[in-house]
């Protein structure tokens, strides 16, 4: 099951207690101070797994708690520290203090960690409270308190490319065919009812990650359809692959249909964000095997300040081409 939030509770680990103690030995009656300090409580840290995809794991645990660190001991011996807490999350998430909106960790690259909440501080102790008028400290530190907060995780996945269009557009049956994912694909509206990555190898040894999330309509930021609620998934990608399905612009003036189509899809974008529409846009005319070759010359007379491209995923038509693009077009965004 994918879930791309959660709320948690952590805990830091309290410091351990420093001790009174003094030397006591044969021949010595009257030792120094000897009390050793108490041990670090454990830290809270959240560290990327590229390994999984979902935070449904926090729909069955959610309360993390360090554990304390060990009072000091005589002998100046120092108490041991408490063992980290390790929270694995998905590349891509984002974790925040409920109370105050702040983001405390954005984990994007695999094996990155952050510290949340430290541990609170072992206690000092009589040792380090001996002066020249005070000979036999009687008092130590306790450990300080670890910190606790409720933090919401949030999953925005990673890719190079998003697809957008409506719902049926073609855009599963596309990751398909150029990558190894395997979404639902069927001929009704909302197949996809999550967000799927797919992997496109390019040439012998390159590759880049393409993320396809369930169709949009028109009033989706009013909370239609599904809603907007998976386009994070595609805040993070460089370039949006907007697929617009050649089969319902049989109508007579084709390129209205197409810009009617268009126009909704961007509003869309730009309710939600308008960081999301200055991003680079490749406009993909897709199912061109189901329509007759007139229609394939007036959607090329269509002038577009985007780069365009006809494909038919059935038969293969410009897949290879649209690779291509995409590749070079991601590579000109990473030199930039």
């Amino acid at each position: 099951m994918f879930l791309d939030h959660a709320k948690i509770f952590i805990k830091s680990g309290d410091g351990g207690n420093g001790v009174v103690s003094f030397r006591r030995e044969k021949f010595v009656p009257k030792g120094g101070p000897n009390g050793g300090d108490g041990g670090r409580g454990g830290d809270i840290i959240f560290k990327a797994n590229a390994q999984l995809s979902t935070l449904i794991d926090f729909s069955y645990k959610r309360h993390y708690k360090a554990g304390r660190g060990k009072h000091g001991e005589g002998g100046l011996k120092t108490g041991k520290d408490a063992e980290d807490v390790i929270i694995q999350v998905p590349c891509g998430s984002i974790i925040k203090d409920e109370a105050t909106g702040e983001i405390l960790a954005d984990l994007t690259i695999d094996g990155e960690e952050k510290i949340v909440l430290k541990g609170g501080r072992g206690g000092r102790g009589n040792n380090h409270f001996k002066t020249s008028t005070v000979q036999a400290p009687r008092y130590s530190e306790t450990g300080r308190d670890g910190k606790e907060a409720n933090v919401l995780i949030e999953l925005k996945l990673i890719a190079d490319v998003g697809l957008v269009g409506f719902p049926n557009a073609g855009k599963s049956t596309l990751i398909s065919k150029i990558s190894a994912a395997k979404p639902k694909i069927a001929d009704y509206p909302f197949t996809t009812l999550i967000p799927n990555l797919g992997i496109v190898r390019y040439k012998e040894y390159e590759s880049f990650v393409v993320a396809d999330i369930p169709g949009i309509i028109e009033g989706a930021s009013d909370g239609k359809g599904l809603g907007i609620q998976f386009l994070k998934h595609i805040e993070r990608t460089k370039i949006l692959l907007f697929l617009i399905d050649t089969t319902n612009l049989m109508d007579a003036n084709t390129k209205k249909e197409f810009l009617k189509e268009y126009k909704t899809l961007l509003k869309e974008l730009e309710n939600y964000s308008e960081e999301l529409i200055k991003k680079p846009r490749i406009i993909c005319f897709t199912k061109i095997d189901a329509i007759p070759e007139e229609l394939k010359k007036k959607i090329q007379k269509i002038k577009t300040d985007e780069i365009k491209i006809l494909i038919s995923s059935v038969s293969g038509e410009g897949l290879d081409k649209l690779k291509d693009l995409l590749w070079t077009k991601i590579q000109e965004l990473k030199e930039a």
